[in-house]
Formats: structure tokens, C-alpha cells, sequence
């Protein structure tokens, strides 16, 4: 397994900039991924990495060597591709030991390596089989046996679940950082999914219109959020944002229609200054006698929790709650956000101007 480190790197397809001076470090043994909406260019990084796609400027180093003008075959990294990309013609052993024999692996070696990665991905009676007589997530697998068979320094993951069904790519979520926690390696992923970034990443980048706007740990993205656009990005459903402005003297958030929310910890220089008010929708409580009136408009329970769309002041916000709820659209019910876990931003740069304490919030959760 390496590192991999990408050093200012940036994309130009003549005066169109796709990358801007992205710089970034993956761990060996790390598994990474790489997040954003679409065109932010994550998977022209994954692809840079790779050599699939030429650096207009910067550096991306593998264990320490740098890799610009090296060609893809000789990076020692393998990729799993979005669709598969099996051969047809070929079984399931032979789609796997495929890039072992074009590196004129000996024979033994190669069947060894494919026993023993086909029993790790649960492959072992489908050997003979063909793409077309394996369901969607097979394939898949079959598509990660055959880089995993070749043991190299680098996984890239480019969207891998997303043809799969819902209720598979669950599944294949956990199969995948189980494998990932039994092999130590060393991986870089890309999806859309912020869902699928949160439970499997040790690491989350996310990007946007080719820039790094935040990278660290998911829970560290989750409690402390930079921007906006990391707040909205990361956590579903997305965070709900409020202009107004800071009121310290009443120790109150001033929104439209009159709203007045409670204050996070926020120091004396801000107030009276415009901001964005940020609550998560799983951080509003259902409060009979302190909370503010909203006017319910989609109540969505799904058994476990229950997801509430509802006007409050000139507002629609969206609240989770963790137990069923005796309300209908029309209804009228009182909450509160906890003020120790909403989020305050600038309303000018969008920057996050308040930061929470681990310890409030965890008595809170």
C-alpha cells in the first residue's frame, strides 16, 4: 500500500479551468473519498490519479514518486469502474485473472490469486459463469476481484454502486468497507452519495467547481462544517438555512416574520451583524411549552423516525424526529432547536462563525 498526495494540481481544457489547485494527502492504508455534486470535478482527480487524464499543473505523488509522466499501467494502481467493464466473452475466472496474464503472471500463481480473492468476495461457486448470467452486484464483485487480484499500491473506486438498486447498495456498502478493514488498503473513492461518504470514508474531501472545500473525518465535517456549502452538502436530510441577524443583547437569532431563535456560542464582535442561521433537521425537539409555533405541511413517517415539513415564520424547514408524532398536515405544533447544535455563517463569505462544543452536544444526543 502508498500514500498518495496531490500537490496544486489543476485541469485546463484550453481557458476552461476544471481543476484549481487542488492539494490533498491520502494515508496508506486510508480509505478516502472524494465527494461533490456533479461537475465539481472529483472524478477528474480520481481519473488524474490514475493517468487517464493528463495535470496541466502540479504534482501527484505515490509513495513518494511522482507520478505526472508515468503511464497508467505502470502506477500500480487498479480501478473499479461505474459499469463493470467486463469482458463478455470471458468467465468469471478469466475476467479476474485477465491483467495478471497480460503481465505473464505464471499460471499457478494466477489461479491461486483468483481462489483466493474469489472466496474473500464470495465468488467461489460463480467461477464459471458468465457477465450475463450474474445479477448486478456480482458483477460488481467480479469487477473488484479483478483488482484486488493484482495487489496493487492503489484502489480507485469511480462510482462503483451506482447501478445498483437501493437495498444493494446497502448492501454492497458494508461489503466493501468490510473488505477494505480486512485488507488495510489504500483507497480512493468518488461518489455523489454523501450517504455512502459518511458511513464507509476514514476521510471525506469535498469538492467543489474544482476546489477542496473541506477534508477531515465524517463526523468533524458533520460537527463543524466550514461553509455553507459543506453544511447543506453533508448530512441528510440537508441542513435548513435561516438569514437574519445576530441579537446578542436578547441572546436571540432575528429571522423573517418576527422568528427568534436561540443563540449558539458566538463571540461579542458579531453582534448585530447579518448571518445564516443553520440547524440540522434531526436537532429541532418537539417542545410543548417553550417552543416556537410551525404549521406542519408534509409529515412523512417512516416507522423509526418521523420526517416533518413545516412553516415556521416566513421559513420551511425540515425536522427529523426520532419517534412517531401525533400530527397531520394543517396541524400546528411547537419546537424548539437545541441552540448548542445549530451552526452560525456569514452571511457575506458563507464561513462558519460558530463552533460547537463536543461535549454539549453529546448530552444533547
Amino acid at each position: 500500500m502508498a500514500t498518495v498526495e496531490i500537490d496544486k494540481v489543476s485541469k485546463a481544457y484550453g481557458a476552461v479551468e476544471i481543476m484549481r489547485g487542488v492539494s490533498a494527502r491520502i494515508e496508506n492504508g486510508q480509505f478516502t473519498i472524494l465527494v461533490g455534486p456533479s461537475g465539481c470535478g472529483k472524478s477528474t482527480l480520481l481519473r488524474m490519479i490514475a493517468g487517464l487524464e493528463t495535470i496541466t499543473d502540479g504534482e501527484i505523488r505515490i509513495d513518494g514518486e511522482v507520478v505526472n509522466d508515468v503511464a497508467p499501467k505502470d502506477r500500480d494502481i487498479a480501478m473499479v469502474f461505474q459499469n463493470y467493464a467486463l469482458y463478455p466473452h470471458m468467465n468469471v475466472a478469466d475476467n479476474m485473472a485477465f491483467s495478471l496474464k497480460m503481465r505473464d503472471v505464471p499460471r499457478p500463481e494466477i489461479d491461486r490469486r483468483v481462489r483466493e480473492v474469489a472466496g474473500i468476495l464470495d465468488l467461489s461457486g460463480l467461477l464459471d459463469r458468465y457477465p450475463r448470467q450474474l445479477s448486478g452486484g456480482q458483477r460488481q464483485r467480479v469487477a473488484m476481484g479483478r483488482a484486488i487480484v493484482r495487489d496493487p499500491q492503489v484502489f480507485l473506486f469511480d462510482e462503483p454502486l451506482s447501478n445498483l438498486d437501493a437495498k444493494l447498495r446497502v448492501h454492497m456498502r458494508a461489503e466493501i468497507k468490510e473488505l477494505h478493514q480486512r485488507m488495510k488498503a489504500t483507497v480512493v473513492y468518488v461518489t455523489h452519495d454523501q450517504i455512502e461518504a459518511m458511513t464507509m470514508a476514514d476521510k471525506i474531501i469535498v469538492m467543489q467547481d474544482g476546489r477542496v472545500e473541506q477534508a477531515g473525518a465524517p463526523l468533524e465535517l458533520y460537527d463543524q462544517p466550514r461553509n455553507t456549502f459543506v453544511a447543506g452538502f453533508i448530512g441528510s436530510p440537508a441542513m435548513n438555512f435561516l438569514e437574519g441577524e445576530i441579537d446578542l443583547g436578547s441572546g436571540r437569532f432575528v429571522s423573517g416574520g418576527g422568528l427568534r431563535l436561540p443563540l449558539p456560542p458566538v463571540s461579542s464582535e458579531w453582534d448585530g451583524a447579518r448571518a445564516i442561521y443553520g440547524v440540522r433537521p434531526e436537532h429541532f425537539r418537539i417542545d410543548e411549552e417553550n417552543g416556537l409555533e410551525a404549521e406542519t405541511v408534509v409529515v412523512e413517517p417512516t416507522g423509526s423516525e418521523t420526517l416533518v415539513m413545516a412553516r415556521l415564520g416566513d421559513h420551511e424547514v425540515a425536522c427529523l424526529f426520532r419517534s412517531r408524532i401525533a400530527a397531520r398536515a394543517g396541524q400546528t405544533i411547537r419546537i424548539s432547536p437545541v441552540a448548542e447544535l445549530t451552526h452560525l455563517f456569514d452571511a457575506r463569505t458563507t464561513a462558519r462563525i460558530s463552533v460547537n462544543s463536543s461535549e454539549i452536544r453529546d448530552k444533547h444526543l
